[in-house]
């Protein structure tokens, strides 16, 4: 039986590690923390008898940049954000920092929405979504014949 030696990249010396794993992280050296936040939407989603609430933490947009569509049970929150930072000394720009970006999250409900009787709201960085479920439709039996 032979003994194999797994390569790991990770374990040599620390300037060929932060190299290696450099390589692979994406670069976010102009987004800020309030940016990752951002790409990383995260919410919560509560359901009773009769509705779903959903709340979506999306700090510093907007309104008007937030887009909610509901198609029976998928619901989709779409934002865009752009941020223009400068940083001047005097009269000359010493850093001037530009973040344009656009995400969004989708997911499915259990049952599909009432999206007649929908409704949002945007409040201190938190979407709060409320989704009457759709009454259920009785069925028809048919006949043979």
């Amino acid at each position: 039986m032979s003994n194999l030696t797994r390569f790991d990249p990770f374990s040599l010396d620390p300037v060929v590690s932060d190299l290696f794993q450099g390589f692979f992280r994406p670069m976010r050296s102009m987004a800020t923390p309030q940016d990752d936040e951002l790409a990383s939407m995260k919410i919560d989603v509560t359901e009773n008898d009769g509705a779903y609430t959903v709340k979506a933490e999306l700090p510093g947009l907007d309104k008007k940049d937030i887009d909610v569509h509901i198609d029976g049970r998928i619901v989709s929150i779409n934002a865009k954000v752009e941020r223009n930072k400068e940083e001047k000394e005097g009269e000359r720009v010493i850093r001037r920092e530009r973040y344009t970006g656009a995400f969004s999250r989708s997911f499915s409900l259990a049952g599909e929405v009432d999206d007649a009787k929908a409704t949002a709201e945007y409040k201190d960085g938190v979407l709060s979504l409320s989704l009457p479920k759709k009454a259920p439709t009785d069925q028809k039996r048919l006949t043979i014949s």
